[in-house]
């Protein structure tokens, strides 16, 4: 009885050593592998860190590469501005040189003892003017066909302000002044002549901007004509359509003519007027200033 007493507690000693020996030996293996999986983890965490400071510098030079980028393209798209400015105002300038090349610059010569206008001369074209504002009734007149607009509109204005202006001379080529001053020499003698008449080359006339006004009362060019409503409303109003009065009183050239009024552009006649300075008073060059926009 005793041994098997003996014997059961043997058994059990040993079974309850083979259990702490396998629970040990479990618990060791757990350590182990748990240490394994931390340190398997720990160089795992250290590899993502090191990932993670590696995207955060590549991130930061791409960021600093952006910025140079962004800032590179804001110079690029403020130097292509620029140069479209700049070729803007080169198209600009292209184009006003073209328009100047095409405008005769006779036109605002200071021709009548100044400049000279040789025979062949002629205006690049000329357009028969309304019969009804000439005088005498039938006569042909031409004027330059740019500017005719011009001297359309002063006349239809006039007429709507209750002003009937005529004319009684226009375009006069080099042979017709010739002409025409012959006459006068031979009638009034060359002093006389000379004070009131251009020679042939030195008329306005020959421009075809020029015209002699007068009214259906006295149909001619004459002195009276300052005494008529006619010639006050041309004095306040010829400038908005660019004409001026060529010989005003104590002009260097000739007699006052306050018949004779020139078109030379609305910026110009403005400007004189506001100024109140004589065409022939300015200097040529500065005349020229306003070629380009005699038609405007």
């Amino acid at each position: 009885m005793y041994q098997f007493r003996h014997h059961k507690h043997f058994e059990l000693y040993t079974v309850l050593t083979l259990t702490i020996i396998i629970a040990l030996g479990y618990g060791v293996y757990v350590l182990i592998t748990t240490k394994t999986d931390l340190r398997q983890t720990k160089t795992k965490l250290a590899s993502s860190i090191e990932r993670v400071d590696a995207l955060e510098k590549q991130n930061l030079e791409l960021g600093g590469t952006l910025s140079e980028t962004q800032g590179k393209n804001q110079e690029l798209d403020s130097e292509l501005a620029q140069q479209r400015e700049e070729n803007k105002d080169l198209e600009e300038e292209k184009e006003m040189y073209q328009k100047l090349a095409k405008t005769d610059k006779q036109l605002l010569a200071k021709y009548s003892k100044v400049y000279f206008l040789n025979e062949n001369y002629s205006p690049t074209k000329l357009a028969d003017i309304d019969k009804k504002y000439v005088v005498p009734a039938g006569k042909k007149l031409q004027f330059l066909d740019p500017a005719l607009p011009y001297l359309e509109d002063l006349l239809e204005n006039a007429e709507e302000d209750g002003v009937a202006l005529r004319i009684v001379s226009a375009f006069r080529s080099f042979q017709e002044q010739k002409s025409l001053k012959s006459n006068y020499t031979m009638t009034y003698g060359i002093g006389t002549a000379n004070s009131f008449s251009a020679e042939q080359g030195f008329s306005e006339h020959q421009l075809g901007t020029t015209v002699d006004f007068t009214t259906p009362a006295l149909v001619s060019a004459t002195q009276a004509f300052v005494n008529t409503s006619a010639h006050t409303w041309l004095i306040e109003n010829a400038f908005k359509y660019g004409f001026i009065l060529s010989y005003p009183k104590s002009n260097s050239y000739y007699i006052y003519e306050p018949w004779h009024w020139r078109f030379v552009g609305v910026d110009l006649a403005r400007d004189l007027h506001k100024k109140e300075k004589n065409f022939y008073d300015m200097d040529q060059r500065d005349i020229d200033d306003y070629l380009i926009e005699i038609f405007d």
